[in-house]
């Protein structure tokens, strides 16, 4: 392709040379969605896929917004509503092949979750939550 772009008139040449710049940095990364089946081709259809689930989700709660649980549980959330309706999965497809995998997105979803949790505790009541807070603190400082 370079040795063509150098018989090319006017700023051709440079052009290419940055497509293939940029192109080669993102290695095998950026033409992600053909090596894998079903996912969206463009930023447009991945929008799409996403504003079908969060009408799914709207429709099946009666919420106006975006659930705050989408935003905990997403990972797991939008890739099962995307992968149920390309295909109905079977109980013995459902069983996790690697345990440990599984248990680590579940304590990272713990994570977020708990997290979240304490979010919300905090804009509630403030006070509250802070003189919980500095009891534990004070707590574990007299065990050490």
């Amino acid at each position: 392709m370079q040795q063509h772009a150098a018989q090319l008139p006017g700023n051709w040449p440079q052009a290419i040379a940055h497509f293939l710049k940029v192109t080669q940095s993102y290695g095998p990364h950026l033409f992600f969605c053909y090596q894998v089946p079903d996912l969206p081709r463009t930023n447009n259809d991945l929008e799409q896929a996403f504003g079908q689930v969060r009408f799914h989700e709207r429709r099946a709660t009666g919420r106006k917004g975006a659930l705050p649980g989408l935003v905990v549980h997403g990972a797991v959330r939008v890739q099962a509503a995307l992968a149920s309706r390309l295909q109905i999965f079977t109980a013995q497809q459902l069983v996790p092949h690697d345990v440990q995998v599984w248990r680590d997105l579940r304590a990272q979803v713990s994570f977020r979750q708990e997290s979240r949790c304490k979010q919300s505790r905090f804009r509630r009541d403030p006070a509250t939550y802070l003189a919980d807070l500095e009891a534990k603190l004070i707590k574990e400082s007299l065990r050490s």
